[in-house]
């Protein structure tokens, strides 16, 4: 997305929720964390393509401002040898929702939706179930941009040794490769379900 339209998406966000925004400066933080250099993946990229997803689907959403700000903050903080990353950027977006004078029903509504990007449980609701949609669909990318996520991945944890991390990968692309259903609306379903099962097939056979 371009900076204008990132900026139009953050600013729709807040106004969905009757809240002014004076200044971007949080805005622009938000694109200094996602270009820390630990990331390769959770990078202003991921950003961008879920906020593209996010305006393509908005429909689906009940409370779609609130789901613009959890993708917003949904990597937020982003340390990969942390095991809380969803839970300090589920905390910073309501503190920060809190301190902008956010309703803090919404505010509680968007830090449960940055923790579902922990991926530990089915999605419940139909915000929950687009946010995971979308923070996913990089599984049903076309070939070339799949397979750029898989180094992306592998470069952010270059650290761990190979016979730790290929296993590891391994058995989280099974875990996806072996639900019912990867996504669960229906036009995500649609475009992204059969490309994601055959990108997460290959994917699999070539760490074996």
């Amino acid at each position: 997305m371009t900076p204008e339209a990132l900026l139009n998406n953050w600013s729709a966000a807040w106004r969905a929720l009757g809240v002014a925004i004076d200044d971007e400066a949080l805005c622009i933080e938000l694109q200094r964390r996602y270009s820390e250099p630990q990331r390769h993946y959770h990078t202003m990229q991921h950003l961008g393509e879920c906020l593209a997803w996010f305006e393509q689907q908005k429909e689906l959403a009940e409370r779609p401002g609130e789901v613009a700000l959890a993708l917003w903050f949904h990597d937020a903080i982003y340390d990969v040898h942390a095991h809380d990353n969803e839970a300090r950027s589920a905390d910073w977006a309501r503190s920060a929702m809190l301190e902008r004078g956010a309703p803090q029903e919404a505010a509680e509504r968007v830090h449960a939706l940055v923790m579902a990007t922990r991926h530990d449980a089915v999605p419940e609701g139909r915000d929950a179930e687009l946010l995971i949609d979308i923070d996913l669909s990089i599984l049903g990318a076309e070939r070339a941009r799949f397979d750029e996520y898989e180094r992306q991945v592998h470069a952010e944890y270059a650290f761990v040794p190979d016979e730790i991390r290929r296993p590891r990968r391994r058995a989280i692309l099974q875990r996806f490769l072996e639900r019912e259903a990867i996504y669960t609306t229906p036009p995500m379903h649609a475009l992204l379900e059969a490309r994601a099962r055959a990108n997460l097939a290959r994917s699999i056979a070539a760490v074996d």
